[in-house]
C-alpha cells in the first residue's frame, strides 16, 4: 500500500471515529510508525509501506479512534523545547503550561526571586515544569515533588533524557509534607483543579486516559489548591513567591484562598483565559 494511500485511509478511519484534526493526527502518528518529518511524507508519495510497517500503523490508528490520545501512543510530547517521554502514569504536558515558566522566569530576571533560587515543582507529573527551570535556570537548586511512584519514575527518566538528573531531586511526598519551613524561594505547581461538577466540560479522552487525580481535585476544583497555599506559606521564606496553574472557573476562589498574601497577580493564556496566578509571602 503506497505511502498516500495509507494515509489517505487514516485519514477516513479518524473522521469516522470524530477524532479532532483527523490529517495532523494521521500525518503524526505515520511520522511516529515511519521515524520520519512532515516533509518526508509529502516528498515520498510512492513509498510503499512494508507489512511490519502497515500493521503498526493500523493498530495506532485503531487506538487512537477508540479515543487513546497521540502522545500515549507514540509515549512523547513536546514541551518547552524538549522531547518528553509520557505514559498514562502522567498528565500530558500542554502548552498552556509553558504560562508556569514564563512567569518563574520573570520573577527571577526580574530579581524577585534572587539570584540562585531555590525552587520546587508540587506534583511534577513528568517533570516538565522542573525540569524547563532547570533548563532556563542553571543556578537554580530544583526540587520535585508527586505522590505517585509510576509519576516519579517518568520524571526521572525524562531528567536522564536530558541530562539534568544532577539538577533535580526528585522527592515521593503528598505536597510539601515532610519539608523544613522557610526552605523555598518559590513554590511552583500545576495541581489538578478542576471540579468534578465540570466532568461533562472535559474532552472525553482526557476523563478516559488520563490519569484522573492529576486532572480532578475534588467536588469544586479548589480542593488540591487550599490543602497547597497553607502547606507553600511554610515552606516559602519570607518574601519568597508562588506560582500555579489555575483555570478560568477557580481563578476567584484562588484569589479568596490568597488572601492576606503580597502582590497577587493572574495572567491570562493566548486564549484569554486566567492560567497562572502568582502570590508572594509576607514578611520580606
Amino acid at each position: 500500500m503506497l505511502l498516500r494511500d495509507t494515509l489517505a485511509w487514516a485519514i477516513g478511519q479518524l473522521t469516522g471515529a470524530r477524532v479532532g484534526s483527523p490529517r495532523m493526527n494521521a500525518e503524526l502518528l505515520l511520522m511516529f510508525i515511519l521515524g520520519c518529518d512532515r516533509a518526508y511524507l509529502y516528498a515520498h508519495p510512492e513509498r510503499e509501506l512494508n507489512a511490519e510497517e502497515r500493521s503498526r500503523y493500523q493498530e495506532a490508528i485503531a487506538q487512537r479512534s477508540r479515543g487513546i490520545p497521540a502522545q500515549y501512543i507514540t509515549g512523547h510530547q513536546e514541551f518547552w523545547g524538549m522531547d518528553l517521554i509520557v505514559s498514562p502514569a502522567v498528565l500530558i504536558p500542554r502548552p498552556e503550561t509553558e504560562h508556569v515558566i514564563e512567569t518563574v522566569l520573570h520573577l527571577v530576571d526580574g530579581g524577585k526571586a534572587g539570584s540562585r533560587p531555590r525552587i520546587v515543582d508540587v506534583g511534577t507529573g513528568s517533570g516538565c515544569i522542573a525540569l524547563a527551570l532547570a533548563k532556563e535556570l542553571p543556578a537554580a537548586e530544583i526540587h520535585a515533588t508527586d505522590i505517585s511512584p509510576a509519576a516519579l519514575e517518568i520524571a526521572r527518566a525524562n531528567a536522564a533524557r536530558h541530562q539534568l538528573e544532577r539538577r533535580v531531586c526528585f522527592y515521593e511526598k503528598d505536597l510539601l509534607t515532610g519539608f523544613a519551613p522557610e526552605s523555598f524561594d518559590l513554590v511552583v505547581s500545576n495541581p489538578p483543579y478542576v471540579g468534578e461538577s465540570e466532568q461533562d466540560q472535559v474532552q472525553l479522552e482526557v476523563r478516559k486516559f488520563e490519569p484522573r487525580n492529576a486532572v480532578f481535585a475534588g467536588p469544586t476544583g479548589l480542593e488540591i489548591i487550599a490543602r497547597l497555599v497553607p502547606q507553600a506559606e511554610a515552606a516559602l521564606k519570607p518574601g519568597g513567591w508562588l506560582v500555579i496553574e489555575i483555570s478560568g472557573t477557580i481563578a476567584e476562589g484562588v484569589k479568596r484562598l490568597l488572601s492576606g498574601w503580597r502582590h497577587v497577580q493572574i495572567t491570562n493564556d493566548l486564549q484569554a483565559i486566567p492560567r497562572v496566578v502568582a502570590a508572594q509571602k509576607p514578611g520580606c
